[in-house]
C-alpha cells in the first residue's frame, strides 16, 4: 500500500454538520419560543446562524478569537439580526447547542461502508479535527463512528488548529505515522487540504458541494465511495 495512515476530517466530511446543526437549532428555536419573539421564519434564522458561524470559525482558526467567543457570539450575532440584544439567552443557547448537537446522528452517504472498506484493507484510520474535544468525542459515540478510529486529534488537545503544521506534528507523534505514509481527507480546502500540504502529506478533497478548488489537492472525490478508486 502506498499509504498506511489515513487522517480524516470529521465535520462536513463524514459527519453531516449542516443537517445536524439545523436539527439542533430547530430544537432550540422551539424550546425558546423564538417565533413569539419576532423570529417567524426558522429557515431564515438558520441561514443567519450559518453565516455568523462560518465567519467566526474563520476568525477562530486564524487565531483572532477564543473558543468561548466563538461559541456564544454566533448566537448573539444571529439574535441581533432580529433586534434581540439578549446576552443571557445567547449564552444559554450556546451551551444548549453544544449539549444537544453531539447527540445527532446524520452522516454522509457511504460513510460506514467506506470506513469498513478501509479498515478491512489494513489502513490505520485517525481523525484530525478543529472541533472541541468533548463535543467531537460525543459525536463519534452517538453516531457509531468511534470504533473505526485509532486516534482522535482535536485542536484542543494539540493546542493548534488546521491548517497549521503543529496539529499534524502532534498527530504524527500520537499515531507513530509520518507524512510520506499518510494522506489527509477532508472537505475544507483552507483547513484540511492546505493543512495536509503544510504537513507534507498527499490530500483528498471531498467535494460534496461541487465547488471550484482554489487550492490544488492530490485527489478530488465527489462521493465517499470514490475513495475506493484511490485507496
Amino acid at each position: 500500500m502506498r499509504y498506511r495512515h489515513i487522517f480524516f476530517d470529521l465535520d462536513h466530511t463524514l459527519w453531516d454538520f449542516e443537517t445536524n446543526a439545523k436539527d439542533t437549532l430547530n430544537d432550540l428555536y422551539h424550546h425558546h419560543a423564538l417565533s413569539k419573539r419576532g423570529i417567524e421564519d426558522f429557515d431564515g434564522f438558520f441561514d443567519r446562524y450559518s453565516y455568523h458561524n462560518e465567519r467566526l470559525w474563520d476568525r477562530y482558526t486564524k487565531g483572532f478569537i477564543k473558543q468561548d467567543e466563538l461559541r456564544w457570539k454566533r448566537m448573539w450575532l444571529t439574535l441581533l439580526d432580529y433586534k434581540l440584544a439578549d446576552e443571557e439567552l445567547s449564552r444559554n443557547m450556546a451551551v444548549q447547542f453544544l449539549e444537544t448537537l453531539p447527540s445527532k446522528k446524520a452522516i454522509f452517504p457511504y460513510t460506514f461502508e467506506i470506513l469498513e472498506y478501509l479498515k478491512t484493507k489494513g489502513y490505520q484510520l485517525h481523525l484530525v479535527t478543529n472541533g472541541f474535544e468533548k463535543v467531537q468525542h460525543n459525536k463519534l459515540q452517538s453516531s457509531g463512528l468511534h470504533a473505526y478510529f485509532n486516534a482522535v486529534i482535536t485542536s484542543e488537545a494539540s493546542n493548534s488548529l488546521k491548517p497549521h503544521k503543529e496539529i499534524f506534528d502532534y498527530a504524527f507523534q500520537q499515531t507513530g505515522a509520518n507524512e510520506k505514509e499518510s494522506i489527509m481527507i477532508g472537505d475544507n480546502l483552507d483547513a484540511d487540504i492546505q493543512g495536509g500540504i503544510n504537513a507534507g502529506m498527499d490530500t483528498v478533497f471531498v467535494n460534496h458541494l461541487n465547488i471550484a478548488a482554489h487550492i490544488q489537492p492530490t485527489y478530488t472525490v465527489y462521493h465517499l465511495k470514490e475513495l475506493e478508486n484511490i485507496l
